[in-house]
């Protein structure tokens, strides 16, 4: 058995299936589309949210280290993804590359987990979303039924209307094709960045450099705890690191990391770029670069503001604007905030469909899903069906305690993408790259190390709900995918590469 669920898919034969008509995604995205993408979907409420937190519960003023650690930790990443983006320029993401390194059975667990994941995720920000574009209609004076925005009301009946919209809207936008996408994300981005500018430009009117004293707060050490709330970690060896001090930077940079996630979903799009072994690694770099300078910048300037005792969990920006007599950029950065959000929910959405489209081509799932639209060149059945049960998820469901397993989701591809480099350097040396990780293995393995280290600081929960989807994936890949593949019908059996002018 052993060999066939760890049968690899030859790099030649993935890249093959892209040219095939039925199958075939338009090529449209530049390297600025795919970095718009990557600012896009990783600036959202994070740079809002977190800054207070962690400034107010693990770090102070050294939160601004915190952002450039756990950077550091995304760059390492995203060097993998880069390597491979640009030598396997196929949709799937970390799915595609590790079919083509681990082999299907792995490839079909990282599948399974990002199609939750980015699910789960896509529903989350549009809840979120809906919950600012309610507050700014409350303080227009138009609100809605408490039925319709999430809530029960008086028949025991409530539907977020609002975040259902939005996730449809997208699919409509995603439906139409990449190149309208990235228009709208161009948009929506310019807007969100200037109000992060806006934000910083003025918030350094008002720094007082006593508020940075002191920049590293003495340690306080974290209470033991034993229920399944408490980092994995804890439980496991009975230690939870300190607050503030140097040790205080490193728990809150597994807390901020969570805001960088998304650049690795700027991979699912490698086939729809032009020149993706030039433009992805751009795009995936250059989008995690633009971040981590505005939200060091961000850092710096809302713990100048107020003291970081004093800063508030909830709306942190805002709340040191007021305290500084200026309420009126409160509303700015709501805005902003909402703004921010459409985005992310877009390109969470778009990531998922290419994940789910590439496993289905594979034979993974329903080849009817694989097939794009004859006139948009998109995968309209998969973004069609997804966007329509992620509308109703987000409409009845809250997610709020089940948000983190996006975030170990992830984490884990982060792992599998760094193992994989290592693994496809080995068995295929022969391959053209045109963006090579440097110092492999060890960029690859201080990847792996630094993944591991913050998924141990996830609550041990969000860990059994993991291993729960995890045990449910097993089950559909040997009831369905295994027999299913196009690898087990024979479909990509190792072939010489087809000649100029004829097809596989």
């Amino acid at each position: 058995m052993s060999n066939t669920v760890f049968r690899t898919k030859k790099v030649e034969q993935s890249i093959r299936d892209t040219e095939e008509p039925e199958h075939a995604l338009k090529k449209s995205l530049s390297a600025l589309d795919l970095t718009v993408f990557g600012v896009g979907v990783i600036i959202g409420t994070g740079i809002f949210v977190l800054t207070g937190k962690v400034a107010k519960e693990n770090a102070g003023p050294a939160v601004a280290l915190a952002f450039v650690a756990a950077g550091v930790v995304c760059a390492l990443a995203a060097l993998c993804y880069a390597e491979f983006a640009s030598t396997l320029p196929v949709a799937g993401s970390a799915y595609t590359f590790s079919y083509a390194s681990l082999g299907e059975l792995p490839a079909w667990i990282i599948g399974w987990d990002l199609v939750l994941e980015l699910a789960l995720g896509t529903a989350v920000v549009a809840v979120g979303w809906a919950g600012y574009i309610r507050a700014l209609l409350d303080n227009a004076g138009w609100h809605l039924p408490a039925y319709l925005g999430g809530r029960e009301g008086a028949h025991g009946f409530g539907f977020d209307i609002l975040a259902a919209a939005l996730i449809l809207v997208l699919t409509g936008i995603l439906v139409l094709g990449m190149k309208l996408s990235a228009r709208v994300t161009r948009l929506v981005v310019a807007i969100k960045v200037t109000v992060v500018l806006v934000v910083i430009v003025a918030g350094a009117f008002f720094i007082h450099a006593g508020n940075y004293k002191p920049f590293i707060p003495k340690p306080v050490p974290v209470a033991a705890g034993g229920d399944l709330k408490a980092p994995l970690i804890q439980l496991m060896v009975g230690w939870a690191p300190a607050n503030f001090g140097v040790m205080g930077i490193f728990t809150a940079a597994s807390v901020v990391f969570f805001a960088f996630i998304g650049f690795d979903v700027v991979a699912t799009a490698a086939e729809e770029t032009k020149n993706p072994q030039r433009d992805m690694p751009r795009g995936i770099l250059g989008s995690l670069f633009v971040c981590t300078v505005l939200y060091v910048a961000v850092s710096v300037v809302v713990t100048g503001m107020q003291h970081y005792s004093q800063l508030s969990i909830d709306a942190p920006l805002a709340d040191a604007f007021k305290a500084t007599g200026h309420p009126w950029f409160a509303g700015v950065i709501s805005f902003g905030a909402a703004v921010g959000l459409t985005t992310v929910c877009l390109i969470l959405l778009l990531g998922q469909t290419r994940v789910f489209f590439a496993m289905s081509r594979d034979g993974l799932l329903p080849r009817f899903f694989s097939r794009v639209h004859p006139r948009f060149r998109t995968p309209h059945r998969p973004t069609i069906l997804l966007g329509v049960v992620i509308a109703v998820v987000a409409g009845f469901t809250s997610l709020s305690e089940l948000a983190e397993l996006v975030n170990i989701g992830t984490l884990f591809a982060f792992v599998v993408v760094a193992v994989g480099v290592v693994i496809l350097r080995h068995t295929r040396p022969d391959l053209h790259r045109a963006f090579r990780t440097p110092w492999v293995p060890v960029i690859p393995v201080l990847s792996v190390a630094a993944t591991l280290w913050l998924m141990l600081n996830l609550p041990a929960e969000t860990w059994l709900r993991f291993a729960v989807w995890m045990v449910l994936g097993f089950i559909v890949y040997f009831l369905y995918g295994r027999t299913h593949s196009r690898l087990a019908r024979g479909e990509d059996a190792p072939a010489a590469p087809p000649s100029r002018g004829t097809r596989a």
